[in-house]
């Protein structure tokens, strides 16, 4: 039984808190601390849990298959003490750590687990001479739990297939020489030098003129990305033409990619309210199911004519067979992992298997405007001169906003290119919330908002007030020369986004610190049901709070830092990974990694194909299970008819369960 298998059994048996699934190291606690190594390998991650690990469990199916084949093909019986020894063999074989593991809990006095019922079950099928039975059940009972071990190892793997996206050795460019070292010895600051087909091992910015990446490993998709100098590239990103050159930002274990496993393991540990359900549910099922069988075995001796004590203690083993919660207790939490691993195959990262259960609950997205929405990168729409020519008002522009750190400036400048190279730009000061003022080229200009104008007494035509995108007018020597008006660029799938939402009977609501006419326009463009503009973060806060008093189950989309206080308020928080903040990141319940709307769908999407696996699971096992425990108890149903039954809706429930990673969103 490999190490990954036990921990699963703890699972299945103990509410214990699990650790991160991820993790590669022996897994222990203070109750279940033989269950580190039981069978004395160490299988770790159980990627070597197949046949040759479990030689024993194949030995005893052979000696059970000839001993069956013997008696009823050739109608051949061996004297029965070389028939029990012979079953005695194989049982051990089959069943050595399930008794032994049975045994460690028992003298701890805690006989509610399944080896315990498993081992009463077997035994009590020697006592009543019902070898071959005895030895079938647990035979069959171990298989399953080989199958569910490789299921459970599945799934891990698919998920922890992330990690290799991490490259061990990096080259970093140091005294003028090529330097192979582990990227956790680089240093920020320092260059490092990817080669094609090669992964970005560390978090930069580009110091090379231009290259391709893959970053599907971020993000979910495969198309490439072309970076210019000085754009920033992440770690995982493969590069895909030519040698490059980064200079690295972040140290290796702040990377993006870093905070990205991080919030993977963690998701794997957090369990829904479903699987705490279930765990609590095996608990106080498993001791009812011990009373129920020792009811079956001894209550009918007082209202059965001709009580035979064997025959009734036969049904109670059968009983307590089919009663086993393993089905139920690891395809649930398979389930999960599951949905988790879709959604990082999707670019998704849900930060626990509890918010794949509250996403599906969301029955309004509120989502931030810039950045979410859209792009998040400024343009400029038109340029409109009086009495200046076109050029010379972009480029008197465009020198004066070079001295601004704001967005609006950096698209004016932008837009310009080289023409503001060699401008002489003196004296310039900024007028806090409406522009700047100083002298280019000898002339003084004042560039800002309308407000800025009137300050400065500067006429200008009354119907530029009415202009929607944001306006930059420029007064050249005190006269109005004209305006440049920016825009927000809608990103590509935002529309068909609320168009799938509002399929799903999602309310939409807008939220923005822009001026409402322009909130207005982007709503009206979208179909977005409610835009409410000109908030600043504690107006965003107050309209959350106004709309969870209402009951609604609500969902903040934001990238900002100013998002962070309603992501954290919302009964899910939704953050835009790629431009978003570390700290809209960090408080967040799920990431969508490449800033797209439509993730945001196939969250939701994935979230419901999750629950409804897993209540599938659920109603089967409990059907079927309820059906063969009847027929049991009425001495219908053997333990051959048990242990198929038992083991098939393991089988059934988990093949249900890893089918999620193979639905496509």
């Amino acid at each position: 039984m490999s190490n990954l298998q036990k921990n699963k059994h703890r699972d299945c048996c103990s509410t214990d808190d699990k650790k991160p699934l991820l993790q590669h190291e022996t897994h222990t606690d203070n109750n279940d601390h033989e269950h580190s190594d039981d069978d004395g390998h160490d299988h770790g991650s159980g990627e070597e849990a197949g046949w040759k690990s479990h030689w024993p469990l194949l030995l005893s199916l052979v000696i059970l298959t000839v001993m069956l084949t013997l008696e009823f093909g050739f109608k051949y019986k061996p004297h029965f003490l070389i028939d029990l020894i012979i079953f005695i063999g194989a049982y051990l074989l089959a069943g050595y750590n399930v008794l032994k593991l049975a045994f460690r809990k028992a003298i701890r006095f805690d006989f509610f687990n399944e080896f315990f019922l498993m081992s009463v079950a077997t035994i009590g099928a020697f006592a009543i001479g019902s070898y071959s039975e005895g030895v079938a059940v647990m035979v069959f009972y171990s298989i399953g739990e080989w199958f569910q071990d490789s299921a459970v190892s599945k799934a891990k793997r698919s998920i922890k297939a992330l990690l290799d996206i991490r490259p061990d050795a990096v080259t970093v460019l140091r005294n003028g020489a090529a330097t192979v070292i582990h990227p956790n010895e680089i240093q920020i600051d320092e260059i490092i030098q990817v080669k094609p087909g090669e992964k970005v091992a560390l978090d930069g910015k580009l110091n090379s003129d231009a290259a391709t990446f893959n970053t599907a490993a971020l993000t979910g998709e495969s198309k490439p990305d072309t970076k210019r100098k000085g754009e920033a590239v992440f770690a995982g990103m493969i590069n895909l033409d030519k040698v490059s050159e980064v200079k690295v930002t972040s140290l290796f274990k702040d990377s993006k990619l870093s905070k990205i496993l991080e919030m993977v393991q963690d998701a794997t540990a957090r369990k829904s309210q479903t699987q705490l359900f279930i765990s609590k549910f095996a608990k106080i099922y498993t001791p009812i199911v011990f009373v129920l069988a020792l009811t079956v075995c001894l209550v009918p001796y007082f209202f059965v004519d001709n009580y035979t004590f064997s025959t009734w203690f036969y049904r109670a083993l059968v009983f307590l067979v089919i009663s086993c919660p393993c089905a139920l207790v690891v395809s649930i939490p398979l389930g999960y992992f599951g949905g988790i691993g879709l959604a990082s195959k999707n670019g998704i990262l849900f930060k626990g298997s509890n918010f794949l259960d509250v996403v599906t609950k969301v029955n309004t997205i509120i989502m931030d405007k810039t950045g979410t929405l859209t792009k998040g990168v400024f343009k400029v729409q038109e340029i409109v001169a009086k009495d200046i020519d076109e050029k010379e008002l972009v480029k008197l522009t465009a020198a004066i906003e070079s001295q601004s750190t704001h967005p609006i400036a950096k698209a004016v400048t932008e837009y310009a290119g080289d023409i503001i190279k060699g401008v002489k730009i003196e004296n310039v000061e900024e007028v806090s919330g409406h522009g700047l003022k100083g002298t280019v080229e000898g002339k003084t200009l004042i560039v800002g908002n309308i407000k800025l104008m009137k300050k400065f007494n500067i006429n200008f035509p009354l119907e530029i007030e009415n202009i929607v995108d944001t306006i930059v007018v420029v007064a050249v020597n005190d006269k109005y020369a004209g305006y440049i008006t920016i825009a927000d660029e809608i990103k590509e799938d935002s529309k068909q986004a609320i168009k799938e939402m509002h399929k799903l009977n999602i309310q939409m609501v807008m939220l923005s610190g822009d001026k409402q006419a322009v909130v207005d326009k982007v709503a009206k463009q979208l179909g977005i049901d409610n835009a409410y503009g000109d908030l600043l973060p504690e107006g965003k806060v107050e309209k959350v709070k106004a709309l969870k008093n209402q009951g609604r189950s609500i969902a903040f989309v934001g990238d900002g830092v100013n998002d962070a206080p309603v992501v954290a308020l919302a009964d899910a928080g939704i953050a835009m990974g790629g431009l978003g903040s570390d700290a809209t990141i960090e408080t967040a319940d799920i990431v969508i990694q490449n800033d797209q709307p439509s993730k945001i769908v196939a969250a939701i999407k994935i979230g419901k194909i999750t629950k409804n696996i897993v209540w599938q699971n659920i109603i089967m096992a409990m059907i079927i299970k309820a059906i063969v425990l009847i027929l049991g108890a009425g001495g219908i149903a053997t333990l051959w008819e048990a242990v198929i039954a038992d083991v098939g809706v393991a089988l059934l429930a988990i093949l249900n369960a890893v089918r999620i990673q193979k639905i496509k969103i």
